[in-house]
């Protein structure tokens, strides 16, 4: 069975400077894969050219075995680290909105059978993040991490193939941040959508994904592939094994080891000398 999305020799370029090269990447379906990197390797780049926000200088990528298009249409979802809801909607209206747009431009517009269908199907995802009693709050009436469960259910509503997450917990407290690692696990095992998540957690990334992809110091390619096998379902209490800890050391180490060999590069690099 071919991959559900294929990177093929995948380059990005602005002009002289390289940030992503020779990428190559297999997702198969119903996997969940995180990647980690240092800062500036190249990570939220690869998540836009597989969104269809940024055209690779070079390189095939595929999506059932086609060629990706340009527009994030429903097959994709996305949630990025700030919370992109839209202010002067209710968490209803922000996570119908989706549907509004494939069916009619306002839920207003849409009526009898449609529209009651339109309204229980958010009610429902609301429900499934945990936000089944906040319809009618408006986002500046929510906490953060009210908010990144509202965008997460705005990404979902449409049933995307494959959901793409953008340090989507990051700005959160430690508390939130794992009741939010949960939602997700418990939301990918029931709807088996497919997920890539970037993040700087090496504990999230061990917790949710099936593979881990470490990338390179800019310009950005894979330099470590590992293959989480923990037993799922994960509940919070594993992340204090040793098991569990071996493994963030692992990729911690790797992460550092790319840092170090980057901090030596630029300590090689002549100097330029004000004249």
């Amino acid at each position: 069975m071919s991959p559900l999305l294929t990177l093929r020799n995948v380059w990005v370029e602005y002009g002289d400077k390289v940030v992503l090269e020779r990428v190559n990447l297999d997702i198969e379906a119903g996997s969940f894969v995180s990647i980690i990197g240092p800062s500036g390797a190249g990570k939220s780049s690869l998540l836009r050219v597989v969104l269809g926000q940024e055209v690779p200088t070079r390189g095939t990528i595929l999506l059932d075995g086609e060629p990706l298009t340009p527009e994030c249409g429903p097959d994709r979802g996305v949630v990025f680290q700030r919370y992109s809801v839209f202010p002067h909607l209710t968490a209803l209206r922000n996570t119908v909105f989706g549907l509004e747009c494939e069916q009619a431009p306002l839920l207003a517009r849409l009526f009898g059978a449609r529209r009651r269908a339109a309204i229980a199907e958010a009610e429902e995802m609301l429900n499934a993040v945990g936000l089944g009693d906040s319809l009618h709050l408006y986002p500046a009436q929510m906490s953060g991490g009210m908010q990144q469960r509202l965008a997460i259910a705005q990404a979902l509503i449409k049933r995307p193939r494959i959901l793409l997450l953008d340090e989507p917990f990051g700005a959160l407290d430690a508390f939130t941040r794992e009741e939010l690692w949960c939602i997700l696990r418990d939301l990918w095992t029931e709807q088996q959508f497919n997920v890539i998540l970037v993040t700087h957690d090496l504990r999230e990334s061990v917790f949710l994904a099936d593979t881990v992809y470490v990338m390179s110091k800019s310009p950005g390619r894979f330099v470590v592939k590992r293959d989480i096998e923990l037993p799922r379902p994960r509940e919070l209490e594993l992340t204090y094994t040793k098991e569990f800890t071996d493994i963030v050391l692992e990729l911690r180490g790797h992460i550092g080891a790319i840092r170090s060999n980057a901090i030596a590069d630029a300590a090689k690099a002549p100097t330029a000398i004000p004249q």
